[in-house]
């Protein structure tokens, strides 16, 4: 049975992840009435199986500033956030290290805590005082941040839900939105959901992947224009493509992955254009490739590059959709290529329920933006997760301020072409 839910509230958040959390977290600590309402339940959609990972590696300004707020809300609450704040590590190729330099310098100016090493002697002897059995070849670009980590995904929506609720917000599961009453200005009136017709004097939409239904009930544009930079429009491109998330775990105690100090691993991401073997010598690819990995809750947990599925997508049931055929064996190769204690990784591989499908935007970015008079949309472009300060912003926008750490992802972009550079990394995201 869904939960009870009033006829009316000042502000109404759809979606109990984490930025519809830590939005009704931040109102309800200013003293403002605020429910959350979700079809499923407290972290049930991409927030709940997310991998985890909390890093400032953005070639984007906009985007490290935003996750420098973050790291900050994550480390006010490690232990409710059920955070661990071991750090990042980023490793690359030669084609990388421009990018990663200009990262590094960034961080610096923003007082952000890293280390840059250039070459591919320098990497391997940095690696290796954390690492003593290292042994990734051909790497020359390591950016380590030393604050960010990760955290134990549906963990931290439950505890970031109980933050919220002590706060005094409410909480309603099993509460579907079915439409929205409008008025003249466009303004919403009233949400209808399954469990009633709620008024609310803002409404505050942060659904994930669900993202491309609720901006079609509020009658959003699923096509636009794009202006770049140089001023040339690319005409009529679709709002939303749909990526999934590769992830899996290994069956590795986390107890194996600490540095040689004794401490919990940083998260690592390497990507590299060295060919990749199998234990027994046979070739995965020679092509460049690029995983992540982390230790998780009782394995050894990770990612690589995700798989393309188009501009539409039946997201329920969700996760939806699997991994790439060769990913099992890519990703456990990639494990012992960088460290000798993984070796044997392919016969410990698991699929978990994990990764799942993101929605994008047009430019892979988030949008955070008053999408109608009364209705600030979060669209976070898969970056969700590890971007918990977002609803702190959001509840500062909504108490009247202005957030220059939104700013730069309002729906305006697209118009204007201010839009974000675009680093070397074969990801999406970056």
């Amino acid at each position: 049975m869904p939960d009870r839910v009033p006829p009316s509230i000042e502000t109404l958040v759809i979606g109990a992840g984490v930025h519809g959390l830590s939005t009704a977290w931040h109102l309800a600590r200013a003293g403002r009435p605020v429910l959350v309402v979700d079809k499923s339940g407290v972290g049930a959609g991409a927030s709940g199986i997310a991998c985890g990972i909390v890093r400032n590696n953005y070639f984007q300004p906009a985007m490290q500033e935003l996750m420098a707020a973050s790291v900050e809300v994550w480390e006010s609450e490690p232990e409710a956030l059920h955070y661990h704040p071991s750090g990042y590590i980023a490793l690359g190729p030669a084609a990388q290290e421009q990018d990663l330099a200009a990262v590094f310098e960034r961080q610096q100016q923003i007082g952000y805590p890293s280390e840059l090493h250039v070459g591919v002697d320098e990497v391997s002897s940095h690696m290796r005082t954390l690492y003593h059995d290292w042994r990734a070849p051909g790497l020359s670009v390591c950016l380590h941040e030393h604050a960010g980590g990760y955290g134990f995904n549906r963990e931290s929506m439950l505890g970031l839900a109980d933050l919220a609720r002590a706060a005094g917000a409410q909480i309603a599961t099993g509460v579907e939105v079915q439409g929205f009453a409008f008025d003249g200005a466009g303004a919403v009136t009233a949400v209808t959901t399954s469990a009633g017709e709620i008024a609310a004097e803002q409404v505050v939409v942060a659904v994930g992947p669900w993202i491309a239904t609720l901006w079609s009930m509020l009658g959003l544009p699923d096509r636009l224009d794009v202006r770049q930079p140089d001023g040339t429009v690319v005409p009529d491109q679709p709002m939303w493509t749909y990526w999934y998330l590769q992830e899996g775990e290994a069956e590795f105690d986390p107890a194996v992955f600490v540095t040689d100090d004794g401490a919990s691993s940083p998260v690592l991401h390497v990507d590299s254009d060295q060919p990749l073997l199998a234990d027994d010598g046979r070739l995965i690819t020679d092509d460049a490739w690029g995983v992540y990995f982390k230790p998780d809750r009782e394995t050894v947990q990770g990612g690589a590059q995700p798989i393309p599925q188009g501009h539409t997508f039946a997201v329920d049931p969700y996760p939806t959709g699997t991994v790439d055929p060769g990913f099992p064996d890519l990703w456990s190769a990639a494990l012992s290529h960088c460290l000798e204690r993984f070796e044997g990784a392919r016969s410990r591989y698991r699929q978990a329920r994990s990764g799942g499908v993101g929605a994008f935007t047009v430019d892979n970015f988030p949008v955070f933006d008053q999408m109608r008079p009364n209705v600030f949309v979060a669209a976070d472009s898969n970056h969700g997760y590890k971007m918990i300060a977002v609803g702190k912003e959001i509840a500062r926008v909504l108490g009247g301020e202005h957030s220059s750490l939104l700013h730069p992802f309002r729906y305006e972009r697209f118009a204007t072409g201010d839009l974000h550079p675009v680093s070397h990394s074969p990801y999406p995201w970056s």
